[in-house]
């Protein structure tokens, strides 16, 4: 990461709640084409969630504990704060001064930009200002929330605008939240009723429509030079499993998520 940082633009994409055995059933049934051509060797990696919500997690990750590998580590970090002791920063590990990544990055000269989706992110109130005011440009609009069923396309609309209006030598690090997945998503399957709610089935079509939109965020990214991407769950929810419904809960169907890392390389 040490060569990356500097180099290349920045991409981190959080398909809020997205479930890691939907995620995976997906991509082998062939119905996420668009994300499964740069999953490395077509696949998810299983992970675990550093929170079990959005905003536990995204703190988490702001402070460069992305999702882990869900097998014995340690496992070295693609970023971490300096911190004596720390096990798992490693020679190949990008290590910022600041209290966060993002604004450890816009140290380093890039221009950090959220485009918000759930209320996390919203601006709406104190809370909902903590996540986007690490950033140095963030963007929220109903559009992009939980209650659009077409908040996707909508974030990505906003990013490629952000893209076009930066000037080429400036780099980006650019953070999507996809609210998509998240509850309410039952209008993402056709058929589907606002009384029969959601479930496990307009989870996944949630999940295809995102894919649809995703190489348009993609093709922005990596328009004016390489960029890294990293795309994960910041954690799952539950539909019923053992009882349980929602997150913020410490069962495996909100713990495990799928996580990528890839290069996207330059289209122009």
């Amino acid at each position: 990461m040490n060569e990356v940082v500097g180099r290349d633009d920045l991409l981190l994409l959080t398909l809020d709640t997205l479930r890691h055995d939907v995620a995976v059933e997906l991509a082998e049934a062939g119905r996420i084409p668009h994300l499964a051509r740069h999953l490395p060797g077509g696949a998810w990696e299983k992970r675990h969630a550093p929170g079990s919500f959005t905003y536990a997690s995204h703190q988490a990750m702001f402070a460069g504990f992305l999702p882990t590998p869900a097998t014995p580590g340690p496992h070295p970090r693609l970023f971490a704060a300096r911190f004596a002791g720390s096990e798992t920063t490693a020679g190949r590990t990008y290590v910022f001064d600041t209290p966060d990544l993002v604004s450890g990055l816009a140290a380093a000269g890039y221009r950090t930009v959220c485009v918000g989706g759930v209320g996390f992110f919203n601006r709406q109130g104190a809370l909902g200002n903590v996540l986007p005011g690490l950033f140095q440009e963030s963007h929220w609009e109903p559009e992009f929330g939980v209650a659009s069923p077409t908040s996707f396309e909508a974030q990505v609309a906003r990013a490629e605008q952000v893209v076009a209006e930066l000037p080429h030598e400036q780099r980006l690090f650019l953070f999507v939240n996809a609210a998509a997945l998240h509850q309410p998503n039952w209008f993402h399957l056709p058929g589907a009723t606002r009384a029969a709610g959601d479930t496990r089935e307009t989870h996944a079509a949630a999940l295809e429509y995102i894919d649809r939109h995703v190489g348009r965020l993609f093709a922005a990214m990596s328009a004016r030079r390489r960029c890294f991407a990293v795309v994960c769950s910041d954690h799952g929810t539950a539909y019923g499993d053992d009882g349980y419904t929602g997150h913020r809960l410490g069962h495996e169907a909100v713990w495990t998520v799928p996580y990528a890392h890839f290069f996207l390389e330059p289209t122009a």
